[in-house]
């Protein structure tokens, strides 16, 4: 069954600062924890990743999935949709921006379905860690620059 994961935090910088991390997918492995490996098979029209592959380790688990990204206008966020991987099933989701006074509140929003079967704990453990990754690590990453 898939999970859907929901969190949100302030950035101390504008949409466009935020987006530009996002949108680096090379540079992943160098703060989002979970990601060991990227790369990106096709580019869009502005140069930024349109279908990129990730192998990734989480909670001991090894993997990779492959996602295509949308991008709003206006540095308004990014959606992606999954198209392959393992033990991966499914992976949607969302960074939805929204920035006043210099400053970026982020949502993350991503429905997971796992390959293999996890136990109620484990499935939250991997939802916190996901989104700890997806907020925390893009807060610091973004702060740091």
């Amino acid at each position: 069954m898939a999970e859907r994961t929901e969190g949100k935090i302030t950035i101390a910088a504008d949409p466009s600062a935020v987006m530009a991390v996002i949108a680096d997918f090379d540079a992943y492995p160098q703060w989002a924890s979970s990601v060991k490996k990227v790369e990106i098979k096709e580019r869009d029209a502005d140069g930024r990743g349109q279908t990129v592959r990730f192998d990734v380790s989480l909670l001991g688990l090894s993997g990779w999935y492959e996602l295509t990204y949308a991008y709003l206008p206006d540095d308004a966020g990014v959606g992606w949709s999954f198209v392959d991987g393992s033990p991966i099933k499914n992976l949607e989701g969302e960074y939805a921006l929204t920035g006043a006074d210099g400053e970026t509140e982020v949502v993350y929003r991503a429905t997971v379905e796992p390959g293999i079967p996890m136990m109620g704990f484990m499935k939250r453990k991997m939802e916190q860690q996901v989104i700890d990754i997806a907020l925390k690590g893009l807060k610091k990453r973004v702060e740091s620059l």
